[in-house]
């Protein structure tokens, strides 16, 4: 009994080993054909694992490309903001030049030939120096004395040399606070004074019946009619007998860089 069971398994392995030897000779002999179908059946089952995988791929290096890219630009776009930002500056710079030569030309120009005057730079301003006053970069050495007249733009009386050192001197402005002058009303030939109030800003009583428009010249007295200031308001009340004007400076002491002085 155990004697047939072992040769029925031993038939089984031989069996088995016939066909597999059987099938090896026959992808052997046909290997194109069965290797083509093979290649096709898997072409079929990993066609869309490929497809998938090729467009992720694409689209990660077209969103690389693309963050590359905008960074470059974002570069590109600083770099010619920076280039346009100091071609600005030189214009302003090339500009404001230009400017302050022709404002010198143009008061050069307008200077009453037969007067004398020194060119001045401001050293320090209303904001810089004492309220209403100015420094100016000449002195002592450049002949200045005390109570010279003080121009802006070669024709607009400023105010007058208050103190004189040997290479700078102080200016007060007429329109310094409390500062009285003596001015004569445009058209009217009328004598009259005027009182800072700071700021380049007067102020002026009459009596309430002196008729007064906006916009009048006042002038310091003398042979050529510089105009110190001009009429903006006139206040007055029924009950005061006196009515009050006020005035401004034609010029605004803060844009200028230089002053004349009187010889």
């Amino acid at each position: 009994m155990s004697y047939l069971l072992d040769k029925k398994i031993k038939r089984n392995k031989i069996f088995r080993y016939s066909i597999f030897v059987v099938f090896l000779l026959i992808i052997f002999y046909f290997k194109n054909p069965v290797f083509n179908g093979l290649s096709y059946v898997s072409s079929i089952i990993f066609r869309p694992v490929l497809v998938v995988g090729n467009s992720i791929g694409e689209s990660l290096s077209n969103t690389g490309a693309y963050f590359y890219s905008k960074r470059a630009l974002s570069l590109e776009n600083e770099d010619l903001r920076n280039k346009l930002n100091e071609q600005e500056a030189r214009m302003s710079n090339y500009n404001s030049v230009l400017d302050e030569n022709q404002k010198m030309k143009d008061t050069l120009g307008r200077k009453n030939e037969k007067t004398n005057m020194i060119l001045a730079s401001i050293l320090a301003k209303p904001n810089q120096a004492p309220y209403d006053t100015l420094v100016i970069d000449i002195g002592a050495k450049s002949g200045i004395v005390l109570g010279q007249r003080v121009f802006a733009r070669g024709f607009v009386p400023v105010g007058r040399i208050a103190e004189v050192s040997p290479n700078t001197a102080k200016v007060i402005l007429y329109s310094n606070p409390g500062e009285k002058t003596e001015v004569v009303i445009g058209g009217k030939d009328t004598f009259m004074q005027i009182v800072g109030r700071g700021g380049g800003n007067f102020e002026m009583i009459m009596p309430r019946d002196f008729v007064l428009e906006k916009g009048t010249e006042v002038t310091l007295p003398g042979l050529t009619p510089y105009t110190i200031a001009i009429v903006q308001d006139i206040l007055s009340d029924p009950r005061d007998a006196f009515q009050k004007a006020l005035l401004a400076s034609p010029v605004n002491i803060q844009e200028l860089k230089f002053v004349e002085v009187e010889q």
